[in-house]
């Protein structure tokens, strides 16, 4: 389906920071921030629309590799206060964690009706081959798009370099392209050429509960990520992490690992003590099959969680959710966790 015309849409843009906006300091030679009136100034077609839209601004702007928890709960309020005024949000944010904050939200912005788009470009706005207009604008279009009075995609995404992808499937895999991000494991839900082509089976459905927030985070997270060769004592030290809660096991495969009886029992034991262990795969595609290889099957059998085939950037920010909400137990957040909340995994 070809986007809806949607004159007189009210957007709300939230511009974070990062490659977008920034210049070139003539005494330096590095990139330094703009503020919005620049970025509103190099993009003047943006008036042609027809929309009327207010901004916010974060001041200083924020390099998205110093992109936290509390900057997600502080866009999380934003949205929400402005919730019932705008037709749709942009966020303005750098390429480097942006499938970070896009995962985090889709968490954290519960019952979601309206469309949150994240973009951003691989070149300064203010370059003459930029890729910065093109996504601001695609992204405002398509925060505006709606049928029947209904916004088309209510959900969290990115949109870059023609592709508007659900957030929490996504991941920066190239810094020298315009196509930054890819989704291997889900597909595009809208690309954009001389219209834009939604793929609307893709997309969430309207929720059918009030829009609220989820702004308590816990980030005690871990990650072991196999190697051949891993030691006794870097596992060791890792699962004795004080506080820990969670351990994101980046496995081989289909979520293997090495049999180790010594391996096995470190395991076992955080399980026991607590520590949830969800198990993903260090490919950027495919999924974890506990029990597949006998490589995994210990890992069932110990208690591992699989995550299926969802993205690190996902695993991470579902992790601090679920942790942060009070009165879920060890026992409801690994069946949460294997199960798809906003899309991000594909169940098996």
């Amino acid at each position: 389906m070809s986007a809806a015309s949607s004159p007189g849409a009210k957007l709300f843009i939230i511009y974070t920071g990062g490659t977008i906006g920034m210049a070139f300091d003539n005494a330096t030679g590095a990139l330094v921030p703009m503020g919005f009136r620049e970025i509103k100034y190099h993009i003047p077609e943006i008036a042609k629309l027809g929309y009327t839209f207010d901004m916010h601004a974060f001041h200083p702007p924020i390099d998205s590799s110093n992109m936290s928890p509390e900057i997600w709960i502080e866009l999380a309020d934003i949205i929400y206060s402005r919730y019932a005024d705008y037709d749709g949000f942009i966020i303005l944010h750098g390429s480097d964690t942006m499938a970070f904050t896009a995962s985090a939200l889709s968490f954290m912005l519960d019952n979601l009706g309206k469309p949150v788009i994240l973009t951003g470009s691989q070149l300064p706005i203010g370059e003459i081959r930029t890729d910065a207009r093109e996504n601001i604008i695609t992204a405002m279009e398509i925060a505006a798009a709606k049928k029947d009075g209904k916004a088309l995609v209510p959900e969290v995404c990115i949109y870059f370099d023609y592709y508007l992808f659900r957030g929490n499937r996504t991941k920066k895999y190239n810094t020298e392209k315009f196509e930054a991000f890819n989704s291997l494991n889900y597909p595009p839900l809208a690309e954009a050429g001389i219209d834009i082509k939604y793929n609307n089976h893709l997309i969430l459905q309207h929720p059918q509960q009030p829009f609220h927030i989820n702004t308590r985070l816990n980030g005690n997270i871990a990650v072991l990520k196999m190697f051949p060769g891993i030691t006794t004592a870097v596992v060791h030290a890792l699962l004795e992490t004080p506080g820990l809660k969670a351990v994101i096991l980046e496995a081989f495969g289909n979520g293997n690992t090495i049999t180790a009886p010594w391996f096995i029992a470190e395991l076992k034991r955080a399980i026991h003590e607590g520590v949830i262990v969800l198990d993903r795969t260090q490919c950027d595609g495919g999924s974890v099959e506990l029990g597949r290889y006998a490589t995994s099957a210990h890992l069932l059998e110990a208690g591992v969680v699989s995550g299926h085939d969802i993205t690190f950037e996902a695993a991470v920010t579902k992790l601090m959710v679920l942790l942060g909400q009070q009165g879920l137990t060890a026992e409801k957040v690994r069946q949460l966790l294997e199960t798809s909340l906003k899309g991000e995994l594909t169940e098996k």
